[in-house]
């Protein structure tokens, strides 16, 4: 049925804490144009009720005990793609944001929000537009920005040559402890400063103790 722009905005809240979902709905009730149609306290119970329902929003709590937030995202904007889901949770881990906007959710908050801000939050989501707090941004962020660790790539070889020159051997001593020429180990002591991002043998060796490249 084709919803009237001064129809209110249809609200499930899905969380395993009762308290929450007490609170909830108290701010439901007194929030313009905003109505709170089912609770769920679930992943599994959201399915079957958003099935039935058919809710414009849903408030998804991220960990509950059973199937997880993220899971019930996913069925549920698989089953019915006009819901929108928000994510709403304690935690702003990197990996928990991402796992529920790959699942479908269209936004994330804390539980920290402020009731205007929720509310807008629930406005935007069925615009179809996304709201990621600060929180979760800052998160995502960090977790983007995080050095990569070097010498991932290095091949076991090398990783025997990066250990040879940590102990302080020259590429003759290196070649004869590893039965090779000397040409072949300068080729690759090159490819291990090329990988590590490096100029010298010991910026790779102080690299190679940071990081314990060479245990």
């Amino acid at each position: 049925m084709k919803k009237n722009s001064s129809d209110p905005i249809r609200v499930v809240i899905v969380d395993d804490h009762l308290m929450v979902r007490r609170g909830l709905a108290t701010f439901l009730k007194v929030s313009e144009n905003l109505e709170l149609v089912g609770e769920a306290d679930s992943g599994e119970a959201a399915i079957l009720l958003c099935a039935k329902l058919q809710p414009d929003v849903v408030l998804m709590d991220m960990v509950m005990q059973g199937m997880d937030g993220a899971a019930a995202t996913r069925l549920i904007r698989k089953q019915c793609p006009a819901v929108q889901i928000i994510a709403l949770t304690s935690f702003k881990d990197d990996i928990l944001v991402k796992s529920a906007l790959q699942a479908g959710a269209i936004s994330y908050l804390l539980k920290g929000v402020s009731a205007s801000e929720l509310a807008q939050a629930i406005r935007a989501a069925h615009a179809g537009r996304p709201t990621i707090s600060p929180e979760a941004t800052e998160a995502l962020i960090q977790a983007a920005s995080q050095d990569v660790v070097p010498g991932q790539d290095l091949t076991e070889r090398e990783r025997e040559v990066l250990l040879l020159m940590v102990e302080g051997l020259n590429n003759t001593q290196i070649a004869g402890k590893l039965s090779v020429s000397p040409s072949t180990i300068k080729s690759h002591v090159s490819s291990i400063l090329a990988k590590l991002g490096v100029n010298s043998r010991t910026e790779a060796v102080t690299l190679a103790l940071r990081h314990k490249l060479a245990s």
